[in-house]
């Protein structure tokens, strides 16, 4: 083989060289795509990310027939406004049967106090007849020791002792009379305080069906629960509900941001660390916020339906951590004007400054596979 000339070999060595700067160059790029070493960063930043708000939705606790709806869709609207009016009039018989009900309920507790004085006094009446009967016997005992004295000497007819035998005993009678009566009134009385305590018993359950009737009275009237405003309002005057169907939905001025960010850039994110974040719908207007809190698992575990990774073939993916952003009010007016076009439900792109210090930082989740704050999404 012959050998290289000069010119061949410096060509050789260009070649090389040529290919050599290509694949060094497109080592770099990679890189930096992914914002690895050397080309890390300190911010962290997601698409998968929205716009978040407590809505409402709105439903009734009771089936009837829709009589009023006063309000439009999106209409804005102050807690405790009318939003949908149901027929009422069943409630308000039922009201008005439980509010008689009550009023015989307290009548019969207060029958039932005259009764128990009555039953008291009958006692008192029963003592006096017991004391008399009792005063009877004790001089019928004493006329029988005297006749029958007077009928040991002759002095009276046998005739008329027995005549004060037969008083001794009605008198002995008549006080086991008295002494039964006295144990019957007794019982009454006990009778009267038991039935008295079944009565107020009766009365407390006749104001509770009463507190009852006045609740699914005043469910018929639906009422906003909070400041916000208005979804679509599916119900109209005239028809049906049942309880629990959806009418319409409240949506509060209260905003956040959820971000989703995969649990290798959440190494160095912290709560307190700011953070901002673009909107597509607001021709990706940046605002700024802060990192509130940091969700104790990763989202899949919310799932209806967690994975188990126990059987089967397993192809590790990377899981998404949510992090609440808190919007931050004011932002030199431009805050103000463009956060109230935010809706619940919008997409944004969010970055957290990971290298900012915070005083809480002990807060945040300290990540094992971590990229020293590697932007990617």
């Amino acid at each position: 083989m012959p050998a290289e000339t000069p010119p061949q070999r410096r060509k050789h060595f260009l070649t090389v060289g040529a290919f050599s700067a290509v694949a060094l160059a497109g080592v770099l790029v990679v890189l930096y795509a992914w914002q690895l070493p050397p080309f890390g960063s300190d911010v962290v930043s997601t698409e998968n990310a929205f716009v978040r708000g407590q809505v409402t939705l709105i439903s009734p606790q009771l089936s009837g027939y829709v009589v009023e709806v006063p309000v439009q869709d999106f209409q804005s609207v102050k807690a405790g406004d009318l939003l949908v009016r149901l027929d009422d009039r069943i409630y308000r018989q039922r009201l008005d049967q439980a509010l008689a009900q009550l009023a015989a309920q307290k009548a019969a507790l207060a029958n039932g106090a005259q009764q128990r004085n009555s039953a008291a006094a009958t006692i008192e009446q029963n003592r006096a007849a017991l004391a008399n009967a009792d005063a009877q016997a004790a001089r019928a005992n004493a006329d029988l020791r005297r006749v029958e004295e007077l009928a040991a000497d002759g002095s009276l007819s046998a005739r008329e002792r027995d005549q004060a035998l037969a008083t001794r005993a009605q008198s002995v009678a008549a006080t086991a009379q008295a002494k039964a009566s006295l144990e019957i009134s007794r019982q009454n009385l006990q009778s009267v305080v038991v039935s008295r305590d079944s009565l107020s018993a009766a009365v407390a359950n006749a104001e509770a069906a009463v507190q009852l009737a006045q609740i699914d009275l005043a469910n018929t009237r639906i009422i906003a629960p909070r400041d916000g405003q208005l979804g679509q309002v599916s119900v109209r005057q005239g028809a049906y509900v049942n309880a629990g169907a959806q009418l319409t939905a409240v949506v509060p001025s209260q905003l956040w941001v959820i971000a989703n960010f995969k649990e290798t850039q959440m190494s160095q994110v912290r709560v307190g660390q700011p953070a901002s974040f673009q909107v597509d719908a607001l021709e990706r207007v940046r605002l700024k916020g802060h990192v509130e809190q940091i969700s104790p698992a990763t989202g899949s575990e919310f799932s209806v339906l967690p994975p188990d990774n126990a059987t089967g073939n397993y192809v590790k993916i990377a899981q998404r951590i949510p992090v609440r952003i808190r919007i931050d009010a004011g932002q030199d007016g431009k805050g103000r004007e463009t956060s109230g076009r935010l809706r619940p439900g919008m997409s944004v792109v969010v970055s957290i400054d990971t290298a900012a210090n915070t005083t809480n930082g002990s807060n945040g989740t300290n990540g094992t596979n971590g990229t020293n704050g590697a932007a990617t999404r």
